[in-house]
């Protein structure tokens, strides 16, 4: 496999896929070959200049006493932890080929999705093409979810809001109850790996 050089990828990222502006800025949702010929389908690729940002005031705070954390004896040593341990990265180099992620909804499907249903919850149905429901739920990410074989993200129709789906098909509200979720089927979102590119 002919590896895509970084520019190409800028390019490729540019040119194909809609950016998500998340709070760490310009969000390009993919999937990546990496040159050993393994298949990452969830992917984000972000500048890190606002992170980097981010991390830096944070270390500050903590330095100065003035964070959450001012009374945990090990505060700074915890955040510094928490911003240099935790997440998935790749580096551009390790990168052979870029392509649209299977996993990755549209921004204009996204827009549809609204509210919580539940504490730390959020539970919603997409209507496809053909008619049929199926079921979401994620307890904090959007970038990516799982998608049944038979079906891509731009199958999807329209969102329906705090609703699930049954085995046999059924579209039921959250507001109707519980007591069947147990017969629900729900596809949650998927892990995904960050890639940090200074000229994106």
């Amino acid at each position: 496999m002919e590896q895509m050089s970084e520019k190409d990828i800028l390019t490729y990222l540019r040119e194909n896929i809609e950016p998500l502006e998340k709070f760490y800025g310009a969000s390009y949702r993919a999937s990546v070959y990496l040159v050993d010929g393994l298949y990452l389908p969830c992917v984000v690729f972000r500048n890190p200049n606002q992170i980097v940002e981010f991390a830096m005031k944070r270390f500050e705070k903590e330095q100065s006493g003035q964070s959450i954390f001012r009374n945990h004896p090990d505060g700074y040593k915890e955040t510094v932890k928490s911003l240099v341990t935790t997440g998935n990265c790749i580096n551009v180099y390790d990168i052979a080929r870029v392509e649209k992620s299977k996993c990755a909804f549209p921004v204009s499907i996204l827009k549809q999705i609204r509210g919580e249903t539940s504490m730390g919850w959020t539970g919603f149905s997409a209507k496809m093409k053909d008619g049929k429901y199926l079921g979401f739920g994620t307890t904090l990410y959007f970038d990516f979810f799982h998608m049944p074989d038979n079906y891509t993200v731009e199958d999807i129709d329209e969102i329906i809001n705090n609703s699930y789906v049954l085995k046999t098909g059924e579209l039921w509200s959250y507001k109707r109850g519980t007591d069947n979720y147990k017969d629900a089927v729900v596809y949650r979102e998927r892990p995904f790996f960050e890639c940090y590119i200074d000229d994106l």
